[in-house]
């Protein structure tokens, strides 16, 4: 996957120049390429954007998630609990003047990657459920994903990592659903809980 033609053909789409398009590239590269994100990286992005591809024509506004997938962990640091407003103004702060794009929808879809909690616009729902497909990984594939959680989260030592982490967990477990849109119910749903379940266990 060609991140950086995907990305430009984006931003041209949203009215930025050629410059303009270069210069927040490299921003956003560099954003994401930090040593401490171990998981929160271009790989993530990546991730959501093949589900972006897969599910393209649930989408009402493609342009609207495709750059909130973009920069909702622009700002990401594992001490602080407001990087998804950050990142959302973040975002907001690069458009250009001129633009078409539906502000509050960028703001809405990036901010609610924060409770993961079911949202009356659906679109936003796709964004979510594109964030956590992660839990519903194979085996092998998951437990790489917790490892690299905690290395973001290294700062911390297990006595105040692991009750944190699980508490955050349950949380999934205890929403009737951890997925929001039908079609990541039907296919993931039950997987992530056995993960979640597993990983919980290993904490405690």
């Amino acid at each position: 996957m060609n991140l950086d033609r995907i990305y430009s053909e984006l931003l041209s789409n949203i009215g930025f120049s050629a410059n303009d398009i270069q210069k927040n590239w490299l921003d956003l590269q560099k954003a994401y390429s930090k040593k401490s994100r171990h998981y929160h990286n271009l790989t993530h992005i990546k991730d959501m954007i093949e589900c972006y591809e897969t599910y393209f024509d649930k989408l009402q506004n493609p342009t609207e998630i495709l750059f909130s997938i973009f920069y909702h962990d622009v700002v990401y640091s594992a001490s602080k609990k407001d990087n998804e407003l950050k990142s959302a103004e973040y975002a907001l702060a690069i458009l250009p003047e001129n633009t078409t794009l539906n502000k509050q929808l960028v703001f809405d879809a990036i901010c609610a990657t924060q409770q993961h909690q079911h949202n009356e616009v659906e679109d936003i729902n796709w964004l979510i459920d594109f964030d956590l497909k992660i839990l519903a990984r194979d085996r092998d594939d998951y437990k790489i994903y917790f490892e690299q959680i905690r290395k973001e989260y290294r700062i911390y030592p297990d006595f105040l990592y692991k009750p944190g982490r699980a508490k955050a967990l349950k949380h999934f477990l205890e929403n009737e659903f951890i997925f929001q849109t039908e079609e990541f119910r039907k296919l993931y749903e039950d997987k992530a809980r056995v993960n979640i379940e597993k990983e919980i266990l290993l904490l405690t």
